[in-house]
């Protein structure tokens, strides 16, 4: 009972706290350009099925926490008649007022509907932002020169020619101003010839290294990646404090470098470069959430960015169900004057459902075995 009691603690109570910090995040991005554009909201629900409790305030929104506590929704006025707004106009007028019309979902332009469901993802890479701006110019930004102290032998950068005290300055065009930087790419990019850009006595050289594919099973189940071979001259990290306004630049720009590496590797998994194993899904978003939360606030914060980016990203995706179907759905009405029938729609949606679902089934599996928990239990009944 007790260790029940911990692991809950642990591991599950961290994951409902960054989950739902997240979702409602995505869903006040839905909630306030839907007011924006002067769409009744009726329901604000973090959490699916049966309300555990809520209230409604005076613009008729009803707040609610719901039992199922993995996502949440933003329902509006009109948004179920969005298909047949075009379709059958009179019959969509004589069944709301003029004061009803004003204030639907479906009498809202393209562009207004397109506004308020691409403001959930904008609102995921937003909270990505202000997390890194606050943690800068508090904490600091770790920054340390890319620099070569020690070349290991026999490693890619050996076989290609680096020497110690070599300042790296790009990868394959791209400029590099810090050691993490560095490491983030060689990292994403096993097996996968760079060309680097060194400074070498004041000359500009080029190498090309191939970083070594190291693979191993960790904690947090396989893990592929690349490997340089080199460490840099001090030890000691390094952190710079930022004013507001570099601190927003510089979270910006941190943002943009995380979304650009994990479609990277999103990529590459559709591609067959990097292995489905890596694919994670709720069992070890629960694992690693209770380790970062034992790690301390900087690291929680941290890992709630790269959550944040990665569900701002993947509502992105145009399947139908997510927000980026709908954008498609709305880009598709655009360039014919009129929206898809609802035959079309009803079915895309279909598809759209049953590719999430395959999604999380496989990414669940991909968790039970990767941890080792499908050999539990296999162990308890042979």
């Amino acid at each position: 009972m007790i260790e029940s009691i911990s692991l809950i603690w642990s591991f599950v109570l961290p994951f409902l706290v960054v989950l739902t910090v997240l979702v409602f995040v995505h869903e006040m991005g839905h909630y306030v350009a839907a007011r924006v554009c002067g769409i009744r909201v009726e329901v604000f629900s973090i959490g699916f099925g049966r309300e555990i409790f809520g209230w409604t305030d005076r613009a008729g929104t009803r707040w609610r926490l719901s039992w199922i506590p993995f996502g949440g929704y933003v329902k509006m006025f009109g948004e179920m008649l969005a298909v047949k707004r075009e379709e059958n106009k009179t019959a969509s007028s004589a069944s709301m007022t003029r004061e009803e019309e004003a204030v639907a979902f479906n009498t809202k332009s393209v562009g207004q509907r397109a506004f308020v469901v691409a403001a959930g993802p904008a609102a995921n890479f937003l909270l990505a932002i202000v997390i890194l701006s606050g943690m800068f110019m508090s904490v600091g930004q770790q920054f340390t020169p890319a620099d070569v102290g020690t070349v290991i032998p026999g490693k890619a950068a050996d076989r290609a020619g680096f020497k110690p005290g070599d300042i790296i300055l790009g990868i394959d065009g791209s400029p590099i101003q810090r050691f993490e930087q560095l490491a983030q790419t060689v990292r994403l990019y096993p097996g996968v010839p760079l060309e680097f850009t060194v400074s070498r006595d004041g000359i500009e050289l080029t190498l090309v290294a191939t970083p070594d594919v190291i693979e191993e099973e960790g904690r947090f189940g396989f893990q592929r990646y690349g490997q340089l071979g080199i460490s840099r001259t001090g030890l000691d990290r390094e952190f710079i404090i930022h004013g507001p306004v570099t601190a927003i630049w510089r979270a910006t720009e941190e943002t943009y470098v995380l979304a650009s590496s994990i479609l990277a590797a999103l990529g590459q998994i559709i591609s067959g470069t990097r292995t489905t194993k890596e694919i994670g899904g709720p069992i070890r978003i629960a694992q690693m959430s209770g380790d970062v939360w034992a790690a301390g606030l900087v690291s929680l914060l941290m890992f709630a960015t790269v959550l944040s980016i990665n569900l701002g990203l993947i509502n992105l995706f145009p399947v139908p169900m997510l927000d980026g179907g709908h954008l498609m759905f709305y880009a598709i009405e655009a360039l014919r004057g009129r929206p898809l029938g609802e035959r079309a729609q009803e079915n895309g949606m279909k598809i759209g459902l049953t590719m999430v679902l395959s999604l999380m089934v496989f990414a669940t599996w991909n968790d039970l075995v990767q941890l080792r928990i499908v050999n539990f239990l296999i162990n308890l009944v042979t």
